[in-house]
């Protein structure tokens, strides 16, 4: 009798917490539910194993609980199935040898949130230097980083800086010069997002930065302001004519509505899907991670590699992504 009443505690529990966010509400409470879908879809294949184990399977109690467990399964893997290899990519993969003559320029994108009173900057040094990025996208960044990335100035010559001490500086580092940039706060004050043109040998890529505030006791008590901005840089992206990323701590999932709402604004790519969930947090929790930082891009694009890369002492692992930039027709 304990383990009915503890399964159908859990069972009521997972099914509770899989019905907030249908309902539409933005205060954080409810929107936070976007973010474990694999946790959940976890739990439930859980309690279908146990229920088979401890409860009786001739008893109508013991096949409602089933019931409950295989939908709320079932619904929270609908979620997350698009970033499971089992989905269809939609971004095409780059092979050397076959499309090499269709590619102008690579480029190699380390988006990263260093998590601003992280002292390890040696260790993040490291990880730069073993890979070698053509540009870099540092969000949480002090006056402290400003100091600790000066020495990747030299082969990243072109940079914009943005140091801030409230969780929401910004910084990039390019090798090829930043035009037409803009600096400015989209929403929040205190929130900066960077865009601007990168300036390749042979085209020219439009690139947009974010790290909205997050919905949360601490932040912002609704999700408004996040999925405003999102909403504002996709439009952005949208009514750009050439090449387009949007990169950063977006501290959105990538299977929420708030990031399917984007994708389909700004008509903008994922090219995790059909690879992988690629889960960015939390870094030390390993049973609580997900992807919260993202690369997305326009159809100009093709995916070369991309890689979470290794700790480094910030709450975030960093992601590189190199793209391959299509031949104009």
């Amino acid at each position: 009798m304990l383990a009915f009443w503890i399964i159908a505690a859990v069972t009521g529990l997972l099914a509770l917490t899989s019905l907030l966010p249908r309902s539409n509400r933005t205060v954080w409470w409810v929107r936070v539910w976007d973010f474990p879908r694999l946790q959940q879809s976890a739990v439930a294949l859980i309690l279908l194993i146990t229920s088979a184990f401890f409860l009786p399977a001739d008893a109508y109690s013991t096949w409602l609980l089933v019931s409950i467990q295989l939908l709320c399964g079932a619904w929270q893997f609908w979620w997350i199935f698009p970033y499971t290899p089992f989905a269809a990519r939609t971004v095409k993969r780059y092979k050397r040898k076959r499309d090499e003559k269709k590619v102008d320029e690579h480029i190699r994108l380390l988006t990263v949130n260093v998590l601003e009173h992280n002292r390890h900057g040696v260790a993040l040094t490291q990880i730069i230097n073993n890979n070698r990025p053509d540009v870099i996208v540092a969000v949480e960044t002090d006056e402290w980083w400003e100091d600790q990335f000066r020495d990747i100035e030299d082969d990243l010559p072109n940079v914009v800086r943005r140091p801030q001490n409230n969780l929401y500086g910004m910084m990039v580092y390019s090798k090829w010069p930043v035009t037409n940039l803009e600096v400015t706060e989209l929403v929040q004050e205190g929130v900066p997002s960077m865009h601007f043109d990168l300036q390749l040998p042979t085209r020219t890529i439009r690139m947009h930065c974010v790290h909205p505030a997050p919905p949360s006791p601490t932040e912002n008590e609704k999700s408004k302001q996040r999925d405003n901005e999102l909403m504002l840089v996709a439009k952005r992206a949208r009514n750009e004519q050439g090449p387009v990323i949007v990169t950063g701590d977006l501290n959105d999932v990538a299977w929420s509505k708030s990031t399917r709402a984007f994708l389909q604004e700004s008509q903008l790519l994922d090219p995790r899907m059909g690879r992988g969930i690629y889960n960015t947090f939390h870094a030390k929790i390993p049973i609580m991670r997900w992807p919260l930082d993202h690369v997305f891009h326009s159809d100009h694009f093709m995916l070369v590699e991309l890689k979470r890369l290794p700790p480094f002492g910030s709450d975030h692992f960093a992601l590189l992504s190199e793209l391959a930039l299509k031949r104009e027709e």
